[in-house]
């Protein structure tokens, strides 16, 4: 992939009408099986700074974080109000259509982390969102993007449609890396239980801080 760049095709959807009006139905679920949601807040155990301000982003009713870790903030952006009003881990929440406008309403060196739960199959602008978080993240920060094999296949871009899931690595990470703003993303594979529970991956990067790279 990294010899060709992607085009608007890639990221075209079965459905492409309004997310507005796709999204305006609370959800009030978890997309990964329990076993998953446990390895997964396991990860970020580690991964996150304790005490740190935490932004999830595509958030929904469940952040996935550790229940016995305090942070100082926990910053949700998504896109129905009645999820996000659930999620008992937000400190505060925004609406805000990644779809329309990738640029995120937060200042620079704003957040100590940023998670991204099972939701990046949805970004149409995914190079540009993720250069928006680096912005807001102080530098050294990790960034880590959580997936599975579960999506709304209609809102899925094309690109992830056609692939498996470690080829759904190597595309987060060549986000990643396209955006110009991070270090070397690692993929870790947190299947708890292969063939029998919802396999979980985790592609992770710190983040370089300064201007992007052109």
């Amino acid at each position: 992939m990294a010899d060709q760049k992607l085009q608007p095709q890639h990221f075209e959807r079965i459905d492409e009408s309004d997310d507005n009006l796709f999204y305006e139905e609370p959800r009030l679920v978890k997309h990964i099986d329990e076993p998953a949601c446990e390895a997964l807040a396991l990860f970020y155990h580690v991964a996150l700074p304790r005490g740190g301000a935490i932004l999830d982003l595509m958030s929904s009713c469940v952040s996935h974080l550790p229940n016995d870790i305090d942070y100082s903030r926990v910053c949700g952006l998504g896109m129905n109000r009645v999820e996000l009003e659930a999620n008992p881990q937000l400190t505060d929440h925004l609406i805000h259509n990644l779809t329309i406008d990738p640029a995120l309403p937060f200042a620079d060196n704003e957040f100590d982390a940023c998670i991204i739960n099972v939701s990046v199959q949805y970004l149409i602008h995914p190079i540009q969102v993720l250069g928006e978080i680096a912005r807001v993240l102080k530098p050294g920060s990790v960034c880590a993007v959580s997936f599975s094999n579960r999506c709304f296949p209609t809102k899925a871009v094309a690109i992830w449609r056609a692939m498996d899931d470690r080829d759904h690595g190597r595309l987060v990470g060549y986000y990643l890396m396209e955006s110009g703003r991070f270090e070397e993303p690692e993929l870790t594979n947190l299947s708890p239980n292969p063939g029998a529970t919802d396999p979980l991956y985790v592609v992770s990067a710190r983040c370089r801080g300064g201007s992007a790279e052109t």
